[in-house]
């Protein structure tokens, strides 16, 4: 190994611990303890291995697989309406007009802003009393205001609303990274032939990006799948579990009920579920994305 070799992995060798230590190491504990039967409050009862018991529950649990729908509407809805707006978003700031600088900088805020804060925010919006939802759909008549975040329905589109409102500029960043590598060649000579401004966008813009929203959707699905302080701060998964997602779920089968091993294989298939929407994204768009010609 060269002088210069061996230096290189000195550097890296303190982020690869630092890895190991806070995330292989977590993610190897969580599997270990899925396939054993823990709980908290009666730690003198040890850990019994039950293989894939664990599993087996979670499959039957009623509750679990209405947290999993609850998941992927949640996933599908947040992840989607973010990629939109967020490329909505990046082609406006695309263009060149007098302080796009700063309007740069006020769009990344919401997202620079922690959850906790951002969810605690969004609470009191939907506050029954005094949130500024109910001021302003029915002004100052106290009377016929309602509860969102006690209806089902309700709930989960709040969460889901809050959740595009801080996210939405970071898929906006990724897009517009993606705008900057597109030639202004090619839209010169676009305007040349005569192309108009949804014709440059269709045969421009939106083949030349999909790299940039795949690579924004993946993200955004993985961090949807993981949601958890959001619902923990504005719902508790109420009402009557409407806003229970999995990972809300799992923590509530550790923390609230002390079941260990349960609650560790909800963790599990969370992470699973996760790696294989990230595979799919990249074997059934990705390949398309990569194949020779596909930006014509």
């Amino acid at each position: 190994m060269k002088r210069a070799d061996r230096a290189a992995v000195w550097f890296v060798l303190p982020s690869l611990f630092l890895v190991a230590l806070f995330s292989i190491y977590p993610i190897c504990a969580s599997v270990r303890l899925g396939f054993y039967r823990t709980i908290l409050m009666l730690p003198w009862l040890g850990e019994k291995f039950v293989g894939l018991e664990n599993y087996a529950d979670l499959a039957t649990d009623a509750v679990a697989l209405q947290s999993l729908g609850v998941t992927l509407l949640f996933v599908g809805a947040s992840a989607t309406m973010e990629v939109l707006v967020g490329a909505g978003m990046a082609l406006l700031l695309n263009e060149s007009f007098r302080g796009r600088g700063l309007v740069r900088a006020a769009v990344l805020v919401p997202w620079a802003i922690p959850t906790v804060v951002s969810s605690q925010m969004w609470r009191y919006i939907f506050n029954d009393r005094y949130g500024l939802f109910n001021f302003l759909v029915f002004g100052r008549d106290t009377s016929r205001y309602i509860a969102p975040l006690a209806e089902p329905w309700l709930a989960r589109a709040a969460i889901i609303f809050a959740d595009v409102w801080k996210t939405s500029s970071f898929a906006a960043l990724i897009v517009l990274a993606g705008l900057q590598t597109i030639p202004d060649e090619l839209y010169e000579a676009a305007e040349v032939d005569g192309a108009g401004a949804w014709q440059k966008l269709r045969r421009i813009t939106l083949p030349l990006l999909k790299p940039a929203l795949l690579l924004a959707l993946l993200f955004r699905t993985i961090d949807a799948f993981k949601v958890f302080d959001l619902v923990f701060v504005m719902t508790q998964g109420g009402p009557a579990d409407a806003t229970n997602v999995l990972q809300f779920y799992g923590y509530k089968k550790i923390f609230a009920e002390g079941m260990i091993g349960y609650g560790s294989a909800i963790a599990v298939g969370v992470f699973l579920i996760s790696l294989a929407l990230a595979l799919l994204y990249i074997r059934l768009i990705g390949a398309r994305v990569l194949e020779p010609g596909a930006a014509r």
